[in-house]
């Protein structure tokens, strides 16, 4: 297959300014999905979807092609990933440039390895699926969760799976944001993400943070030191 990767990494950042690029154990933070995806072996072209100059020139440093700027109306905080996701396959498509599959690796997930990457295609190939989403256990069961009534009493909880051992308890789990891959069918001029076969990779935790705060870079930054022992 002819793989794409992207990379969104818009600026302007209301939460923390300037996240995707903020440095994280010496690094501006998309730099680490752009060199898991080197790694892996598996892409033809890694693409970083950016509005920003300045980002722009920062991916092209650590070995990504940002043949064109984010168009405004994808620029936003209420811009959608895969509306961006189109807009790239859109544009590459202008230039004869066709791909199988595309593989959306959000800058906020710095832990995600070239393994995990290689992992999910794997599974895309064996489960001969259309899409393949990356998702994490929880970390606490959502059966030890509730909500509170406007006295506080712990009535209901008490009723609940609260005392069971964790180990007796069955799994759970959620997105993680980290890898997210699709195959692309093209009719004409119309392109379309298929998502119809889809199944989950999953992912350690320790691999999952999702990069959101300044809290969030003090925990990713912990773990880096602790594996670089």
């Amino acid at each position: 297959m002819k793989n794409l990767a992207i990379i969104p990494a818009r600026s302007g950042s209301k939460g923390l300014k300037d996240k995707n690029i903020k440095e994280l154990n010496g690094k501006p933070l998309l730099a680490y999905s752009i060199e898991a995806a080197k790694e892996s072996n598996l892409f033809d072209e890694i693409m970083v979807s950016t509005d920003s100059p300045q980002y722009a020139e920062i991916a092209k440093n650590f070995g990504a092609n940002v043949p064109f700027l984010r168009s405004e109306s994808n620029s936003s905080d209420k811009a959608g990933s895969w509306d961006v996701v189109i807009e790239v396959l859109s544009k590459y498509f202008e230039t004869s440039q066709k791909y199988d599959s595309v593989c959306l690796l959000q800058p906020t997930s710095p832990l995600r390895t070239a393994k995990d990457i290689i992992e999910a295609y794997k599974l895309l190939e064996s489960k001969q699926a259309d899409a393949i989403t990356s998702v994490c256990e929880v970390d606490h069961s959502p059966l030890w969760t509730m909500t509170l009534p406007a006295d506080l009493s712990l009535e209901e909880f008490k009723k609940s799976d609260s005392d069971t051992p964790r180990q007796l308890l069955q799994k759970y789990y959620r997105l993680n944001g980290a890898i997210y891959i699709r195959k692309i069918s093209y009719n004409n001029s119309t392109i379309n993400l298929i998502d119809k076969n889809e199944f989950a990779y999953i992912m350690p935790r320790e691999h999952s943070i999702d990069i959101d705060t300044a809290l969030d870079f003090i925990i990713a930054e912990a773990i880096m030191k602790i594996n670089l022992k």
